[in-house]
């Protein structure tokens, strides 16, 4: 007898996978292995663009972490 193990893709990530590959090539935008991090490989706006993304990020997670901390202090009585 002989079995046969079978692996199930939903079609979606199967059609999703082929059209996005297809797009890459025929575009030429496959980026290259040269090295430089992927956030950098655009240029100037990509830098700027990363570098906000960071400062907002980082300030929130601090706005949220103080407001956990004060929230968690006993309220003092008038």
């Amino acid at each position: 007898m002989n079995q046969e193990t079978q692996i199930q893709i939903p079609l979606t990530t199967i059609v999703s996978m082929s059209v996005s590959l297809t797009l890459s090539v025929s575009r030429g935008t496959v980026p290259e292995d040269n090295g430089m991090p992927v956030h950098l490989k655009g240029g100037t706006t990509d830098a700027l663009l990363y570098r906000a993304t960071m400062t907002l990020t980082v300030l929130g997670t601090g706005y949220v972490l103080y407001s956990l901390f004060d929230a968690a202090q006993p309220k003092k009585k008038a």
